[in-house]
């Protein structure tokens, strides 16, 4: 009796795990592909990410971040080549996506700037920008579920584990950058 009690906490401790993996990963490859879009050449060929900071076709090109993010892994040639091109796709996508947020934005403004405020045109523009970040949400879960199907089970582990590690990192600076922050 015991066994089986023994062996049911290890499956359920194992599925833990995975589903910790699996959400790691799809924050860490969320975070990639968010970049990426932030990184894309502007108007006047500034890059929202900064100088260099070109993540998908900017001026280092090559997916570097997608490099990073593999590195470690022992990622071979061809996951790395196969992970580069889902998320290349996912950029030209999203880019697209990305400028009917910026005319809702605008829109927004519009309505806000206007000597009356039209509270149902308010709200016709904040469900058309829900709609578009669902749509760009699904896109990047549809990129995220096909490079998983590129690495292999202990492959999407480590970068899960590494992921975590990384986050605990980010928590942990924000907690101290709240504390050290001066009070008024």
């Amino acid at each position: 009796m015991s066994e089986t009690l023994g062996s049911r906490t290890a499956v359920a401790t194992r599925a833990r795990g995975l589903k910790w993996m699996l959400f790691s990963m799809v924050v860490a490859i969320s975070a990639t592909v968010a970049l990426s879009a932030w990184a894309q050449p502007m108007p006047g060929g500034h890059h929202g990410g900064g100088p260099g900071m070109g993540m998908f076709g900017g001026p280092m090109g090559g997916g570097r971040g997608i490099d990073h993010m593999l590195d470690g892994l022992n990622a071979t040639d061809a996951q790395r080549s196969q992970i580069k091109q889902i998320f290349q796709t996912a950029a030209t996508d999203l880019k697209a996506q990305r400028e009917q947020g910026r005319a809702l934005r605008e829109r927004q403004m519009q309505i806000f700037a206007a000597p009356n405020v039209d509270a149902g045109a308010a709200e016709t523009v904040r469900q058309q920008m829900l709609q578009q970040h669902d749509q760009s949400s699904r896109r990047m879960l549809q990129a995220m579920l096909d490079a998983s199907k590129v690495l292999t089970p202990e492959q999407r582990a480590k970068l899960g584990e590494r992921m975590k590690q990384r986050s605990d990192a980010m928590r942990e600076r924000m907690q101290r950058m709240e504390r050290e922050r001066p009070r008024q």
